[in-house]
């Protein structure tokens, strides 16, 4: 392997490119005209203009992409995560091309990406499951049925979903035919696909995660697992490995069945498996995602493995050099993602200019981005700009250097979830590591952020001043009027 085309924009198409150097391998970037000056289009070895700023236009089009690695020799494809990484379509393509795809099989990656498909795989080794349905809805009558198995509350679940769309909690008999059609319709929008299922749902759930590695060659390892309840909208903010909360016994156990599901599909690769856990500890199989995750750097710390590197090898056909007797956890690691959205906005994604932008630093602080000061954050893409991750032996000493990192780190223009972060992760619950996905819900509001972000603060004093300058307005009118009052005493002394 010679040459590889990154078909990724952004921190990832740089993370992945500096590893590929440090194996001596060329890189050939893809970029939009958005990104034409972005550090990962600087940093390849060579770069090519796909297309303009929206993705349907550029990062989406498989078959350019593959047309310009057959141009420009490059004899592999890695698609980072988002975009094409869980296309099986266009994985198929880069197959008949010729041309290595840096990623599991086209097979394991279709069986995978439908949700109900993936159950059905992963119930052959035993893996526990959710109460709910095993194909797709056909109608309201059958949804009617299995609700008077499971119960009420239900979670309505687009089979080809991700990111939360196409999700709906349903909690009554009487909403239940117009949240089916609210999620069929929101999953064809998003994934021309409006099939979904029913799912119990898990009401105080941690969504917990194990990494799996496997080669082509039958050989599948456990990297332990990520925490990755701390979400809004669906999606995870702050991440962090190991979990606080497993026993060596129930990571052994969602460990195997991990491997297991991997072994459904005959998996190679860097792979996620997907856990949602109980208040008793109880674990469910959720989903798989046969690609790198965003969170991967939390496994990477623990662990002192390149899982870049680790792909490129079983790409490359070799074996695995690791088993899981070799493999433990050393220290702990916490992930908080930097994106250009607004806390005290309902995370709406924010846009603009980075006046200001200074990493920070130090012994165990590890910072993922792909932007510079000066830049512009686009409106095309996901909002993320950077991985902020803190490593140390303890998970309380992983805390406090995140904590610090936070604070060091410098962002001016936009508004960032830097502020959440630091408010995070002083929080009682995650400091005892009592949370689960409802955090954000049970503790977080705009108020919260008064005391983190510096802007806040100044509006805040900002809006006192101007309250005390109209309470001692008020004040003085009223000493005004009772001085002015109609007191005959007081009138017949003035006339004198």
């Amino acid at each position: 392997m010679k040459k590889i085309l990154v078909a990724n924009r952004g921190e990832i198409a740089l993370r992945i490119m500096r590893s590929a150097h440090e194996m001596g391998i060329k890189t050939l970037a893809v970029f939009s005209e958005a990104d034409r000056t972005m550090p990962f289009v600087q940093y390849a070895d060579e770069a090519i203009c796909i297309g303009p700023a929206p993705s349907n236009q550029s990062y989406l089009l498989g078959d350019k992409i593959i047309a310009v690695a057959k141009e420009r020799g490059a004899d592999a494809i890695h698609p980072g995560y988002g975009f094409l990484s869980e296309n099986a379509v266009f994985a198929q393509k880069v197959k008949d091309a010729g041309i290595t795809f840096i990623g599991p099989s086209p097979a394991s990656i279709e069986v995978m990406g439908s949700k109900l498909a993936a159950k059905q795989a992963a119930q052959q080794f035993g893996v526990p499951m959710v109460p709910g349905t095993e194909t797709p809805l056909r109608s309201l009558e059958e949804a009617k049925e299995v609700v008077k198995k499971t119960g009420f509350p239900i979670l309505i679940k687009a089979s080809a979903g991700g990111g939360g769309k196409g999700m709906r909690v349903v909690n009554a008999p009487e909403e239940l035919e117009e949240q089916i059609r609210l999620a069929k319709s929101e999953a064809m929008s998003a994934f021309g696909d409006d099939a979904v299922f029913i799912e119990k749902y898990v009401g105080s759930p941690r969504h917990i995660e194990i990494q799996v590695l496997g080669d082509q060659h039958g050989n599948c390892v456990y990297l332990f697992e990520r925490e990755c309840s701390i979400q809004r909208r669906h999606q995870k903010l702050i991440e962090e490995a190991p979990s606080s909360v497993l026993t060596p016994a129930i990571r052994a156990a969602m460990g195997k069945c991990a491997v297991d599901v991997a072994r459904a599909c005959n998996y190679y690769g860097a792979g996620t498996v997907e856990f949602l856990v109980d208040e008793q500890l109880n674990f469910y199989f959720l989903e798989m995602n046969t690609r790198l995750q965003v969170e991967h750097p939390v496994t990477e710390l623990i662990t002192g493995l390149d899982l870049v590197k680790e792909q490129i090898k079983v790409a490359r056909g070799e074996t695995l050099s690791i088993t899981q007797e070799s493999l433990q956890i050393n220290g702990h690691a916490i992930e908080l993602r930097v994106c250009a959205e607004d806390p005290a906005n309902n995370f709406l994604p924010d846009t603009g200019k980075l006046e200001t932008y200074i990493r920070p630093q130090g012994y165990g602080v590890r910072v993922d981005d792909g932007y510079e000061q000066g830049m512009d954050i686009p409106i095309y893409y996901d909002p993320m700009i950077a991985k902020l991750i803190a490593w140390g032996s303890t998970r309380e000493e992983a805390r406090f250097r995140l904590l610090r990192a936070i604070e060091e780190y410098q962002v001016k223009g936009i508004r960032t979830t830097l502020p959440f972060g630091h408010w995070a992760l002083q929080h009682p619950a995650f400091v005892e590591g009592n949370f689960d996905t409802n955090f954000i819900g049970k503790y977080f509001t705009p108020q919260c952020l008064l005391n983190e972000d510096p802007q806040l603060n100044k509006l805040a004093a900002i809006l006192a001043a101007q309250v005390w300058q109209q309470d001692q307005l008020a004040l003085q009118q009223e000493a005004l009027t009772v001085n002015q009052g109609t007191s005959g005493w007081k009138k017949r002394n003035t006339l004198r």
